[in-house]
């Protein structure tokens, strides 16, 4: 019979070989260990943002305005989970006011299909970010919105004209919206 024990210096080459596969593979699956994973947190892919008020997911929210004291239109899309119809409400800088009606489990896209959605005043000038509160209900929250202008042609078509005024007034809660001849004016 023939003895196949390993000599110390075959062993030695063992634990070596053994020793670097065991770092190369800590190399390799350590970035994901030692790291965050980048898939675990939500972002805003868009100029928009995003927040969650009540039932209520709004998604790609932005305010597009040619100036800080200019009427500024909300944009984006907002998304009713709950069986009833809700009204959203955003109020801004120096009591600017409008509501969004949002049907019961749908969504309402603030495009160029639907009413227009707009704010006396931006609050900020284009490039910033501006205060705005939301509230449906009884659940409210205070937001930071970025306000672009017509600068890149996506948002150019949703300006308001400077004579484009909500309906609603600081003190009132009437539903905003642009009339026919501002809409034509806006690029409709």
């Amino acid at each position: 019979m023939r003895n196949t024990a390993m000599n110390p210096v075959q062993r030695g080459k063992l634990a070596i070989a053994a020793a670097a596969i065991g770092v190369g593979l800590l190399s390799v699956t350590g970035c994901g260990f030692v790291n965050a994973q980048q898939t675990t947190h939500q972002y805003s892919a868009s100029d928009g943002i995003k927040a969650d008020l009540g039932p209520l997911q709004l998604r790609n929210i932005l305010i597009v305005a040619s100036g800080e004291k200019e009427p500024g239109r909300v944009i984006g899309a907002v998304f009713n989970q709950s069986g009833n119809d809700v009204t959203l409400t955003v109020s801004g800088a120096n009591g600017a006011q409008t509501e969004i009606p949002v049907k019961a489990n749908s969504e309402t896209y603030l495009n160029d299909t639907a009413d227009a959605a707009i704010l006396s005043t931006a609050g900020v000038i284009p490039g910033g970010l501006t205060p705005v509160t939301i509230r449906s209900g009884s659940d409210s929250a205070t937001i930071n919105v970025p306000v672009v202008d017509g600068t890149l042609p996506e948002y150019a078509k949703y300006l308001p004209s400077s004579s484009a005024t909500p309906t609603a007034t600081p003190t009132s809660t009437s539903t905003s919206s642009a009339t026919p001849s501002e809409s034509a004016a806006a690029g409709h």
